[in-house]
């Protein structure tokens, strides 16, 4: 597991937590503030070497702030559940190692574990690195971050990695949200009548029209066919229809399918074929 997957998955009760090394106004964490959170981990789309594999994980989790001090964090990363709360739309600040930017300060958040719209700091970032998961991946990722207006503190953020190497590929998400909170969370107004029922609205008017429009042809054919005057035709000899059983479709080919089997190595785990003599991956013997 990645180092931030190690950090987030352990309860802490914190002794150090953050505060903005700027001087502006904002709210500065409080001795025994806390928030619960519920943490989703899947490991998804694999292919190549990876092809059928899957994980998922989920975490319950607590951060409670027992000390405060003048600090941006853990060097060299930032904390990943506070911000400075008077930071603007489109100004910046750093979740763990990845820059972000507010792209929203009035955001109406559906959080989960309360059925609830809350407002929300909405901000977005985005980087890379090597990840080492049984081999060298290029791991290409976003966040999309969410923080109550008020304190600054995390309320959810959501996470889309994708993993590719020569051999393999894989998508890794996590979804993260707060269950509980010492500090109230301001509600949301949350999406209007119409913005939740439009797609049913436009499907519903879409059928409308449909069957108007059957209707409408069905009524034109009916009056041409009402209106349409009385022909007499000579009697004409039909000639037999010849038949031809001549096949027309090209002859079948015959394709085989050669099917490779794939098997664990017993040294690194990484799905290999059954006919190679060593592992790809870490160059153990395959028997």
């Amino acid at each position: 597991m990645i180092k931030k997957l190690l950090f987030l998955t352990i309860i802490v009760s914190l002794a150090l937590t953050v505060l903005p090394a700027h001087a502006v106004p904002g709210y500065n964490p409080h001795q025994g503030d806390y928030f619960n959170y519920y943490d989703v981990i899947n490991l998804t789309n694999s292919t190549g070497a990876f092809y059928g594999y899957t994980e998922h994980e989920t975490v319950n989790g607590i951060e409670r702030m027992n000390q405060v001090y003048n600090q941006t964090g853990y060097a060299p990363l930032y904390v990943w559940f506070y911000m400075d709360n008077s930071t603007q739309l489109s100004g910046t600040f750093r979740f763990l190692n990845t820059p972000m930017t507010v792209t929203s300060t009035s955001y109406s958040y559906s959080l989960a574990s309360q059925n609830r719209y809350v407002k929300a700091i909405r901000a977005e970032g985005s980087g890379g690195y090597q990840r080492n998961y049984g081999g060298l991946f290029n791991a290409a990722y976003t966040y999309t971050t969410y923080y109550d207006p008020s304190t600054g503190y995390i309320i959810g953020y959501d996470y889309v990695e994708q993993d590719t190497s020569s051999t393999a590929s894989f998508t890794w998400t996590e979804t993260l949200y707060v269950t509980t909170t010492s500090y109230p969370l301001t509600a949301g107004a949350g999406p209007s009548f119409l913005q939740q029922y439009l797609g049913l609205i436009i499907g519903l008017a879409i059928f409308i029209i449909f069957i108007a429009l059957i209707v409408v042809v069905v009524v034109a054919v009916s009056r041409r066919r009402r209106s349409l005057p009385k022909h007499t035709y000579p009697q004409v000899p039909i000639a037999p229809p010849q038949i031809d059983l001549t096949p027309k479709q090209p002859p079948v080919q015959q394709i085989v399918i050669k099917e490779v089997v794939k098997v664990k190595c017993k040294y690194c785990g990484a799905l290999i074929d059954s006919t190679v003599q060593a592992c790809p991956f870490c160059g153990a013997p395959r028997t």
